[in-house]
């Protein structure tokens, strides 16, 4: 584990100090200040053993996805075209959250989303900064995702469904939503398949730290986020 702390509730080293599994520090709490501080130095939380201090995470390369990149395959676009979800944004975050933690992951035992981390990221939704997109299926939220906004950034932390495709549509519906929106990137962090298939790809780190500092340039779009017509599919 690497001897660096995160003393305060703003300063972090550098991201360019992280280790090769993209490690960058430890210690320090999920207080809001300093949580949206890492995501605009492109560091993010990712907790560890339950006795192990918080880990702070920017991992080279990063995925990224930039909204007009979005890809959407044939049979996805054939299941939203009979819209059979309804898409909501933001009327449900502590319920996503919560699904998100339940969701068994492949070769992951337990989940990295302790009663901590859905504390402070519910305080980040009711501020204002943390977001979700939430499929609902005959009055039953049945998928969905959460994430941070700054600037012109989103940063996703991670999906749930309870029905085929349902994270799936939520997912394209708010990258419609964020081009829509001029947003000019969505931070996946890290890669898997199924995000490489939207679109996304692996950046140089400096790369996204720098697509970063000018995406942060932008006015957050701060509040609750609502669905607006003229985006869907």
């Amino acid at each position: 584990m690497p001897k660096r702390r995160s003393p305060d509730q703003r300063r972090f080293p550098d991201p360019r100090l992280a280790d090769a599994d993209g490690l960058l520090a430890y210690g320090g709490d999920l207080h809001p200040e300093r949580v949206l501080a890492a995501y605009a130095q492109g560091i993010f939380p990712w907790p560890g053993e339950e006795a192990w201090p918080l880990l702070w995470y920017s991992p080279d390369p990063r995925m990224v996805l930039r909204p007009e990149d979005l890809h959407v395959s044939q049979s996805l676009r054939k299941t939203l075209k009979r819209q059979p979800f309804e898409i909501r944004l933001d009327t449900a975050f502590a319920q996503v959250i919560r699904a998100c933690a339940r969701t068994p992951r492949p070769e992951q035992d337990g989940t990295w989303i302790t009663t901590a981390m859905l504390e402070a990221y519910c305080h980040l939704h009711d501020l204002g900064f943390a977001h979700s997109a939430e499929a609902w299926l005959d009055g039953e939220l049945v998928g969905g995702l959460y994430g941070v906004s700054l600037g012109a950034a989103f940063f996703g932390e991670s999906m749930f469904a309870r029905r085929p495709d349902a994270s799936k549509a939520a997912f394209v519906h708010l990258v419609q939503h964020l081009q829509a929106w001029q947003f000019q990137l969505v931070d996946c962090q890290v890669y898997t398949e199924h995000l490489a298939r939207f679109g996304a790809v692996l950046w140089p780190r400096e790369d996204f730290l720098q697509a970063l500092a000018r995406a942060l340039q932008v006015p957050t779009r701060r509040g609750t986020w609502q669905m607006e017509p003229h985006t869907r599919v």
